[in-house]
């Protein structure tokens, strides 16, 4: 067994299996755990999924959410501790693979349309 087997082995303890398939593009409502000083209590983040980068246990991704007219984006690892639970709330229609257009953006014009599924 080589160095790469045995950090593979370790890193699959820590893999999360209870999180949805994030997208770019996505809304999401997340629960985060924040300490602060001895105490402990869950935060809630809505914001738009702008970049995804890394795989398997390296895996993370970026929300942008505006907050009092400001912009605010905050890097999340995808299998942190830290994060509670991670709801979708509506499936982006882009076409890009990074949404940093959106930095620039501000208010109607920041929006990501909507994905359409059709059942039948």
């Amino acid at each position: 067994m080589n160095v790469a087997e045995k950090i593979n082995n370790i890193e699959k303890q820590y893999i999360r299996t209870d999180l949805p398939k994030l997208e770019i593009g996505d809304t999401i409502k997340m629960r985060i755990k924040v300490t602060e000083a001895d105490k402990s209590r869950v935060h809630p983040y809505e914001g738009t999924v702008i970049k995804k980068s890394g795989g398997s246990n390296r895996e993370t991704f970026t929300v942008r959410k505006l907050s009092f007219g400001e912009g605010v984006e905050r890097t999340f690892p995808v299998h942190s501790p830290v994060i509670e639970s991670i709801q979708i709330v509506s499936k982006g229609r882009i076409k890009r693979a990074k949404l940093y257009y959106l930095r620039d953006r501000i208010g109607k014009k920041a929006r990501v349309k909507k994905r359409v599924t059709r059942s039948s």
